[in-house]
């Protein structure tokens, strides 16, 4: 599934997971990946899709893939 453009916020669980790296990327692309907590390829934290962090996501969505946590 692709990382859909400009996810909205809401309520619900998002998983995160880091699919492509960082190597060669900008500053802020990998400040954006630290700040959400993703360290390497194929890492995966869950964060509540609040207005901050459907941001992050929205400046990086070519680098995560993004799963409504089950």
């Amino acid at each position: 599934m692709a990382t859909p453009k400009n996810l909205v916020a809401s309520d619900a669980k998002l998983e995160i997971t880091q699919i492509k790296s960082v190597i060669g990327g900008k500053q802020n692309q990998r400040d954006t990946l630290r700040s959400l907590g993703l360290k390497r390829i194929g890492h995966s934290v869950v964060r509540t899709a609040d207005e901050v962090t459907v941001g992050m996501i929205n400046t990086v969505p070519h680098l995560v893939k993004v799963e409504e946590a089950k």
